[in-house]
């Protein structure tokens, strides 16, 4: 019996992931506990907490995730003059995060339907390791960005990873059009782009296909095959 003839490689946060109740969650905690060590915290609100991170993203933004959320977190607590305790609102801040990481509820039936036909990977610029996320022993491979020197997405060197750790043709699926589409076929790889929100597609993205739900996946990754060959 013959093995599988391509790679499917997901990214995870927002595509398998459904990272956002679980971030909320945890800034929710977080706020919470910033409540009961000072009174000066009830002027802070959770949109300060969501607004931090992006307050620092766009300097840190090729830095690890957890220093990013570190940098932002940091920024949360000095509006209550917390900031010298970041190491323990850091530590409820990513426990609360994982407890309530959970994979989408497409995600797992659409990986047992293609692992027959695919070799499955998961390959990531963020935090959420398969793990720690509902998502243990479902790939081949995992990559993680900024492990073992592996700079994040959209860097070639990112796909190229991909590629030798696939060692087989990869489509690429994702949320991003940037990092899960475009980058990706810059490196050549297939692209699939994942549209929950049915957004309108971006000028200048051509995704080789669509879809707005993971469930799609095995009837359209079976056509484009039948259009390779």
């Amino acid at each position: 019996m013959s093995g599988p003839s391509s790679a499917v490689v997901f990214d995870a946060d927002e595509t398998l992931v459904d990272l956002r109740p679980a971030v909320t969650g945890a800034l929710a905690a977080v706020l919470d506990e910033m409540r009961r060590w000072t009174p000066a915290a009830a002027e802070v609100s959770l949109a300060d907490l969501e607004a931090d991170w992006g307050a620092v993203f766009g300097a840190l933004s090729a830095a690890p995730v957890q220093e990013i959320r570190r940098a932002a977190l940091a920024r949360s607590l000095a509006r209550a003059g917390l900031d010298t305790h970041l190491d323990e609102f850091a530590a409820l801040f990513f426990a609360r995060r994982f407890a309530l990481t959970r994979p989408f509820p497409d995600a797992l039936p659409t990986l047992a339907a293609l692992r027959s036909h695919h070799l499955l990977g998961f390959a990531t610029n963020g935090n959420s390791r398969a793990e720690r996320c509902g998502l243990a022993g479902e790939f081949e491979f995992e990559l993680y960005a900024h492990e073992n020197g592996l700079p994040k997405k959209p860097a070639p060197e990112f796909y190229a990873a991909v590629v030798a750790a696939a060692g087989l043709p990869v489509v690429h699926v994702g949320d991003s059009p940037e990092h899960d589409v475009l980058a990706p076929q810059r490196a050549g790889l297939r692209a699939i782009w994942l549209n929950r929100g049915r957004l309108p597609r971006p000028p200048g993205l051509t995704p080789d296909a669509e879809v707005s739900t993971l469930a799609e996946l095995p009837d359209v990754l079976a056509r484009l095959e039948t259009t390779k060959a």
